[in-house]
């Protein structure tokens, strides 16, 4: 019996939901949405029903609504007599079947969620709630609102400044939440970002990706989509972003992509290496390499990409003219899928048939203005040759990059500017983001990384502009805790390298987020008790939450656990208040300054952003 069949059996026993010998798809439909208690457990009834429209979250089962609403709504399920053709039963992309439209989609546990992801320690693992796009839009748009910053400071080669503008031309560094930061940009750089490099947590399956549900893949997943999302409007029209990856989540990753960014849109995976020897502790093969995966904004509008020739390339390009540098090379190939035939005459009247690389027209116009020759071989016959110019805009990229530098490189670069490579764990090359930089070919471009870590782009751009006299602007954002006695630091110790260029240093303002901090940071309950004080005057709790009743029962809120103690103080927060909206900067409340209103309205107007 199929699914179906089963169904339509079981919802006959429900008075309810029939007339006569047929099934009221409205009267199914409108129980459904009410989550009619009835309805509810005649479904359960069937294990296999059950199997598939409740879902398992923490052992208690939760219908899938929106699953069994799109099933029921299926022709197959109750023909529709107006029709004579039927929908096929099977997943859908945008409501429409995967089967009819031939798209390949990825589907996962939560993709239809946006997940904060508020880690701001490296070994800070937190019970992040997931928000349904159907279920929560209200929190889900309170969560995403542009937010107040805070802690400007401007820092260049002779210290720390007071921030008194916002300029066009600023590098930025921003702590916090990279969500809540990239929705923040919006409304100021939607559509001017060229390039973006991001070097995200890899999903190792080893613990590296700290957001600690039971889903560590599927987490990873829609922690990826809810930034790639956003980060695809940042985009210029012709703006191009590298995801670094690895093994673990490559595959999945270039199919979320081709999702995002359209599958047309995808340029290529570069391979490059990430480290050389090791590998005596792996049992089968050692991997040495790690990937970039590249896509366009608009790949129609993306101008040709190029690299430098090296040196030792050069050096064929040994004779020059009026033109530029070119050396002779033959006209006639071997082996090519598409040669195109045709026969010429010899200074000497012989006649020469071959697989040539140009037309008949372009050999008449490179025969007249001297840029072909015959040459007589030793054997009596005729070589055609022609001027390989040399193209001065460089050369095509390779997706295999194996000259790319890993994390050795990367360590050497952070211990000249830090004189310590252990201050950080995976730095990536400075010479890798510089080799993205040049395919872009924009010395105005705004370059943005939203996992900073050690600062390597910011870094790699300062360096770039000074080598070429570039007018290059990098945001930055990192939330964990070591932007700066890393990230801060390296950039500032880059500009002093340098002896030139500044950034504008900022925080998101914490509101709800100081004291889940204040909670992980505290050893003992009497500090806990002290921080629940502050937290009745100032924070903003759950509305399930009445602060009387915690107070009256603080007898058996001390018998927990210590551990139990500070996971109920942070559940009981309000999640979607972490940090302070822009939209409640005058609410007195927040104790806004007078200078960080003033800034902050200077950031949010588009208009001051001359590009």
């Amino acid at each position: 019996m199929t699914l179906l069949d089963e169904l339509r059996n079981l919802l006959k026993k429900d008075k309810r939901l029939v007339s006569g010998d047929e099934l009221l798809k409205n009267k199914i439909v409108e129980l459904a949405l009410k989550l009619d208690k009835d309805l509810i457990k005649l479904l359960l009834s069937s294990k296999r029903i059950k199997e598939h429209f409740f879902v398992d979250v923490d052992e208690t089962l939760v219908f899938d609504k929106e699953k069994f609403m799109k099933f029921v709504d299926n022709k197959e399920f109750l023909p529709d007599s107006h029709t004579a053709f039927k929908n096929k039963i099977g997943l859908t992309a945008d409501k429409r079947y995967i089967s009819e439209s031939k798209e390949v989609v990825l589907s996962w546990p939560y993709k239809d969620c946006i997940l904060e992801g508020g880690q701001e320690k490296t070994d800070e693992k937190r019970k992040e709630i997931f928000h349904n796009e159907i279920l929560a839009p209200d929190e889900i748009d309170r969560l995403l609102e542009p937010k107040v910053f805070t802690n400007f400071k401007r820092i260049d080669a002779k210290g720390e400044h007071k921030v008194k503008e916002i300029k066009p031309t600023d590098n930025l560094i921003i702590k916090g939440n990279n969500l809540l930061v990239l929705h923040s940009l919006k409304k100021r750089f939607a559509g001017k970002v060229k390039l973006i490099y991001i070097d995200p947590p890899y999903n190792t399956g080893n613990d590296e990706f700290k957001y600690n549900d039971n889903f560590n893949h599927s987490t990873w997943l829609t922690f990826m989509k809810n930034r790639l999302e956003v980060a695809k409007e940042l985009l210029k029209y012709d703006g191009v972003i590298f995801i670094s990856c690895d093994d673990n989540e490559q595959a999945y990753l270039k199919v979320l992509c081709d999702e995002i960014f359209d599958r047309e849109n995808f340029i290529a995976t570069i391979i490059k290496k990430s480290k050389i020897g090791g590998g005596s502790d792996t049992k089968y093969i050692v991997k040495e390499h790690e990937y970039l995966i590249c896509y366009a904004k608009d790949i129609n509008s993306l101008p040709e990409m190029f690299v430098k020739h090296e040196e030792s390339y050069l050096k064929r390009y040994k004779e020059n003219d009026k033109k530029g540098r070119f050396f002779w090379d033959t006209l006639s190939r071997r082996g090519l899928k598409n040669p195109i035939k045709y026969t010429v005459k010899a200074p000497d009247g012989t006649l020469i048939t071959g697989d040539w690389i140009i037309s008949r027209s372009t050999f008449e116009k490179w025969l007249k203005e001297g840029d072909i020759r015959f040459i007589k071989l030793q054997n009596g016959k005729w070589s055609i040759q022609f001027k390989q110019r040399l193209n001065i805009q460089g050369k095509k990229p390779r997706s295999l990059a194996l000259h790319l530098g890993g994390t050795i490189e990367g360590k050497r670069d952070i211990k000249e500017i830090l004189g310590d490579d252990k201050i950080f764990q995976y730095p990536k090359a400075v010479g890798l983001i510089k080799f993205l930089i040049e395919m872009i070919n924009d010395k105005n471009a705004i370059i943005l990384d939203f996992f900073a870590g050690s600062g390597t782009t910011a870094q790699a751009v300062l360096e770039q502009n000074k080598e070429d006299n570039g007018n290059r602007r990098v945001i930055l954002c990192e939330q964990l805790d070591y932007v700066h006695s890393v990230t801060v630091s390296r950039i500032r110790k880059t500009i002093e390298k340098l002896g030139d260029g500044d950034f504008v240093y900022c925080e998101l303002m914490e509101l709800n987020e100081k004291f889940i901090r204040k909670i992980q940071a505290v050893r003992e309950t009497k500090e806990l008790l002290k921080i629940w004080d502050e937290m009745k005057k100032h924070a903003l709790l759950s509305y399930k939450i009445e602060p009387k009743d915690i107070d009256k029962n603080i007898d058996e809120f001390k018998k927990l656990s210590f551990k139990d103690q500070k996971r109920f103080l942070i559940e009981i927060l309000d999640k979607n208040d972490l940090y302070v909206n822009y939209s409640e900067i005058d609410d007195k409340q927040y104790n806004i300054s007078e200078e960080d209103k003033k800034i902050n309205r200077l950031f949010y107007k588009k208009e001051d952003l001359l590009i």
